[in-house]
């Protein structure tokens, strides 16, 4: 199927043979094999033909103007904000089926949309159109001694797909951040939160069309059968990079399973040391604000480590603390020794926790180096923050600390695009190559050669 005009915002049922009605047992509808079969294929058809579609729309996006991107992400966010009413109906659909199906409470704040988190998301969006255009920078180039002038440009990636978890700010932030960078995007969100998706592709696809550009820019892909994800993390040559943004088992599953190039967004098992020479007022915010600030988020600290000389005054200093941020600590002998407060004693398995809740494990270390070499085993990449007023000691913790991003004297939660200055991210990379860290526009960008010449011709040996 040639990509074509279809303006929904999911790829359209491929056509089949007539199926014969399914076999109902009880309240469960079953298939016989062959039209298990005609599912399979049909699901394919729909994520291809949508990625078909995808790679007409950028082709049409590559070419755009900064204007004409900005002028659409800014009409993206004024119909997000005249719909406001719309997508918060459609919200509380996914939030009473998630209470329904028992999703815990940081899953169902991940889901949660507000009228001021609507707010913030339509923000989002003009922030980006106020960031500059990656596509055309020049990265290097300069005048080779035969005369042939080189140049490395940004050009788009072309068409991403997005695979993530109950956060419909992501759909917002995905469509707003390839839009600019010249790509189009296919969503796959998870049921969870599919009424909220379907209401902002919805949104977002009018805004588009109205500003003259392809509604296929942003397409949002069937999200009850798993095997949604595997068609479009193996559509090689019609998907040009796929980014995971969730829990550990569904990065995992991507980038195991993907043969379309991925980006891995790993899980945020952060730590939080607190040195020998560190200031205990500093300290005391610092981690309170990193564990307890937002705790469903990805940089959010999930470990405290102390320093022994300074465990026995600032351990039940901020045990108090945490307590009284509500949040549950999960100690080893020492560090619930000093604690002169009830505590949960940690085991092994608390050390490599993404808690994504009001839960923090705890420890004594007796140096710095036992610091690091606890981060080493137990850390996943993503931050890692050190309190102290030892420069030396700060600068061996940021030399030999392994991490997308090391804080020195701040806390966890600045890992974010926002943040640093980049608008809303597309992701946070734990990985090493083509990006690592916040994912702003630059990372959805890939680059080409221009080579001018007159005439040259390479000398034969």
């Amino acid at each position: 199927m040639e990509p074509g005009a279809e303006q929904s915002n999911t790829a359209p049922t491929a056509p089949h043979a007539t199926r014969r009605p399914a076999t109902r047992l009880g309240h469960v509808t079953t298939l016989t094999p062959a039209e298990s079969a005609a599912a399979a294929v049909d699901l394919r058809e729909q994520v291809y033909s949508a990625a078909r579609r995808a790679r007409a729309a950028a082709a049409e996006l590559a070419v755009l103007t900064r204007q004409r991107k900005d002028e659409a992400l800014h009409a993206m966010a004024g119909a997000l904000r005249e719909r406001c009413t719309e997508i918060l109906s459609a919200n509380a659909q996914d939030l009473a089926r998630g209470r329904s199906a028992g999703l815990s409470d940081a899953l169902l704040d991940r889901l949660t949309l507000t009228e001021g988190r609507v707010e913030d998301i339509a923000g989002g969006l003009r922030l980006v159109a106020g960031l500059p255009d990656p596509v055309g920078e020049v990265v290097r180039g300069g005048m080779l001694p035969n005369g042939l002038e080189l140049r490395q440009v940004r050009v788009p990636l072309g068409v991403v797909g997005i695979v993530y978890e109950a956060r419909p700010n992501v759909t917002v932030d995905a469509a707003g951040l390839t839009l600019k960078a010249g790509n189009a995007v296919l969503l796959r969100g998870s049921s969870s939160a599919e009424r909220s998706n379907e209401a902002l592709v919805a949104v977002l696809r009018d805004a588009l069309s109205a500003s003259g550009l392809p509604a296929d820019a942003v397409q949002l892909l069937p999200c009850h059968d798993r095997a949604s994800v595997q068609h479009l993390i193996t559509a090689r040559g019609l998907v040009d990079l796929v980014i995971p943004r969730g829990g550990a088992g569904l990065i995992n599953a991507v980038v195991q399973g993907a043969t379309v190039p991925t980006v891995e967004t790993g899980v945020g098992n952060c730590h939080v040391y607190v040195d020998a020479a560190a200031d205990q007022d500093m300290a005391e915010r610092i981690v309170v604000n990193a564990k307890a600030r937002r705790p469903s988020v990805c940089n959010a600290a999930e470990t405290l480590l102390v320093h022994a000389d300074l465990a026995g005054r600032f351990v039940p200093r901020i045990a108090r603390a945490l307590a009284d941020a509500g949040v549950t600590i999960h100690a080893d002998e020492r560090f619930a020794g000093l604690a002169g407060i009830d505590v949960v004693a940690a085991e092994e398995a608390d050390w490599d926790t993404e808690y994504l809740s009001l839960d923090i494990a705890a420890k004594v270390v007796d140096s710095l180096e036992n610091a690091i070499a606890h981060i080493a085993e137990h850390g996943s990449g993503h931050t890692e923050a050190i309190v102290t007023d030892d420069v030396h000691a700060a600068r061996r913790f940021t030399a030999r600390v392994d991490a997308a991003a090391v804080m020195v004297n701040a806390s966890t939660a600045f890992t974010d695009g926002g943040e640093f200055g980049m608008g809303a991210e597309i992701g946070i990379s734990t990985q090493k190559l083509h990006a690592r860290g916040p994912m702003g526009l630059p990372e959805l960008t890939s680059t080409k050669w221009l080579v001018w010449g007159e005439g040259h011709v390479r000398p034969t040996s």
